[in-house]
């Protein structure tokens, strides 16, 4: 293991022959971009494969944050969780509204529904929660509020693809779900988002805000942006999404492995997750201290394997959002490492990693 480097990801690439048709394609006719016939294609495959009205596909889940937030007309303050990467917190002050951070339950390491209501305010607008690692969110409580407060949901699911909830996908729910399709991502188009909503009218809004304001009728009827995903980038969509069911079960298989092998370590512990709502594109791991987390990366690193800390500092802790205490969220943010996965990690890999942790 030490004579090769093993990182924390690799992106999941379709064979390179099912690629190259939609190349040809793109050569063939001349579109590059500007809603082109590919990602069309996309859009209705994913729509069909998820069981929604609608998916938007865009140029980056950040950009599909940024724009489900405009698109909804939201203003004031947006309660949100302070375990995620920044993207979700930096575009809602990039759309001059505040998040509004609340504690992470200790147990999925999602927002904690039961911590929400004290921090809605009369300028509370939305609540913006993100299904952390693919674990659900508490929606049916999330949804409960929402409506009690009268307020938008939009859910960060960039971890979220191939995950259901209650016999349907988990991107069915909120107003609008957004996800990223980034090359880290189970399904990826190499750089890449969507919103996705089962709100005609809503999507139809998005639709015009990420191609500059402009109808179908090229007719300027709104601001807007330049968000387009391009058809070298939805090819590769379309060829990753036959292999997608394989590519979480392969996942699957590599996690296991790793609970089995780790499941009598007394210093680590694991996410809460239900195996029908998780797709395994992550294997983080909760260590008793932060002093055992640390010892456990430098002993990884000499051996040439290089896991991650997700997602650390907590959101809050850093020096362009508010000052408050959270203290589960700062708990777990200093305890969380992702070990390696992806498709071509092979079990003695594992194996190895695993005995490396357990003499820590």
């Amino acid at each position: 293991m030490a004579n090769k480097s093993i990182y924390v990801t690799q992106p999941s690439l379709a064979p390179l022959k099912d690629v190259i048709p939609y190349l040809e394609r793109i050569w063939e006719t001349g579109i590059m971009t500007h809603n082109g016939p590919l990602m069309q294609q996309l859009e209705k495959e994913l729509s069909d494969y998820l069981g929604v009205s609608d998916v938007v596909c865009l140029v980056n889940g950040t950009c599909a944050l940024q724009l489900a937030i405009r698109a909804l007309d939201l203003k004031g303050e947006i309660i949100t969780t302070p375990f995620t990467f920044i993207a979700t917190s930096n575009i809602i002050a990039w759309e001059r509204c505040r998040p509004v951070f609340v504690d992470i339950d200790p147990d999925t390491w999602n927002i904690d529904p039961d911590k929400i209501e004290e921090r809605i305010t009369e300028k509370t607008s939305a609540i913006l929660p993100v299904h952390v690692f693919s674990a659900p969110c508490n929606i049916r409580r999330i949804e409960q509020i929402a409506k009690k407060f009268d307020l938008k949901v939009i859910y960060d699911a960039a971890h979220a693809m191939c995950v259901n909830y209650n016999g349907k996908s988990i991107m069915s729910y909120g107003d609008v779900s957004c996800t990223s399709f980034h090359a880290t991502k189970l399904f990826n188009t190499c750089e890449g988002g969507a919103c996705i909503t089962n709100d005609e009218e809503l999507a139809e809004r998005i639709r015009r805000m990420r191609f500059f304001g402009f109808n179908e009728r090229k007719e300027i009827v709104a601001d807007g942006m330049n968000a387009k995903m391009t058809e070298i980038s939805a090819g590769l969509g379309l060829a990753n999404l036959r292999h997608l069911d394989y590519v979480r079960k392969n996942r699957q298989k590599k996690y296991e492995i790793y609970r089995s092998i780790l499941a009598g370590c007394t210093f680590i512990n694991f996410q809460k997750y239900y195996p029908d709502e998780y797709n395994y594109s992550y294997m983080p791991v909760l260590f008793d201290s932060e002093k055992t987390l640390l010892q456990t990366i430098e002993k990884l690193n000499a051996e040439n394997v290089f896991p991650k800390r997700y997602f650390y500092p907590a959101l809050h802790d850093t020096p362009i959002f508010d000052d408050i205490t959270l203290p589960m969220a700062e708990s777990i943010a200093k305890t969380i490492l992702c070990l390696p996965l992806y498709d071509s990690l092979n079990e003695e890999d594992i194996t190895k990693i695993c005995e490396v942790i357990l003499q820590v």
